[in-house]
């Protein structure tokens, strides 16, 4: 069965989506810790980051880069701190998170409820960064 990550790589389920390129895709986490938290995932459906081969882990973690340079261009932070849990969809996927404290990345903190306009606010500024 498709993870929920796989139905939004193939359009079924709509994203606010910032980057993508033919092998990897960049989108916000519907249930963000912060503003601008994203999620990076292959588009190729592989359950564990650590099961990618090689090259596409690297890959992955350069287009991230990219990635994470625009969100700290519009979100103000002290860093965009990185997060790899691997249990809540079985899709490879690490979080980028703007960060400004060691606390601001714990999971078990309450999670920001988002209007879809200020959703779409932050994806533009991001995606014009990029």
């Amino acid at each position: 069965m498709a993870s929920i990550f796989s139905k939004i790589v193939t359009g079924e389920i709509p994203a606010y989506k910032v980057a993508e390129n033919e092998s990897f895709l960049a989108f916000f986490d519907i249930s963000p810790l912060a503003e601008g938290h994203t999620l990076v995932i292959p588009k190729a459906e592989i359950d564990y980051l650590f099961t990618l081969d090689d090259q596409l882990l690297a890959d992955m973690m350069v287009f991230a880069k990219r990635v994470a340079i625009g969100i700290e261009k519009v979100i103000p932070c002290k860093r965009i701190g990185i997060a790899v849990i691997g249990l809540e969809v079985p899709h490879a996927h690490i979080h980028l998170i703007p960060i400004n404290h060691v606390s601001d990345i714990d999971f078990s903190r309450p999670k920001l409820n988002l209007a879809p306009e200020r959703f779409v606010e932050l994806q533009r500024a991001i995606i014009h960064e990029l």
